[in-house]
């Protein structure tokens, strides 16, 4: 696959993975093309796991870095895209606070409802 190839898969991919929530990075800046390129058109696009699966790890990788907005956007996105339910994500906050503690999971517990009040008022998520 060629390089602009590449991109407009990276391009395409970003929108999907964040359910149009995030702005595509323009093209020339180094990061965000190897970001497209790498992350988004080669890792996301790979067949052995869901993308449910990925958002689940990440969501958990995010949560043990304590990444409150992060985690914000990764639930409202995985909400937006049907890859979990709300109550699924909160299943999930309730383990990741027994493996990463309970201050780091508490501090997701705002950031992570209003990503769940925000995707149900979106018309894709439930609350």
């Amino acid at each position: 696959m060629d390089d602009k190839a590449r991109r407009e898969l990276g391009e395409a991919t970003i929108k999907k993975v964040y359910a149009g929530d995030v702005v595509v990075p323009p093209e020339g800046y180094l990061f965000s093309d190897v970001m497209l390129s790498q992350v988004f058109a080669d890792q996301w696009n790979r067949d052995a796991t869901s993308m449910r699966d990925k958002r689940i790890l990440l969501l958990g990788m995010i949560a043990a870095q304590g990444e409150a907005m992060t985690f914000k956007i990764q639930t409202k996105a995985a909400l937006k895209n049907g890859e979990l339910s709300a109550d699924q994500v909160r299943e999930l906050h309730l383990f990741i606070a027994q493996y990463c503690g309970y201050p780091r999971a508490a501090s997701m517990l705002g950031p992570m409802e209003e990503a769940i009040a925000e995707a149900a008022q979106d018309g894709t998520g439930e609350t």
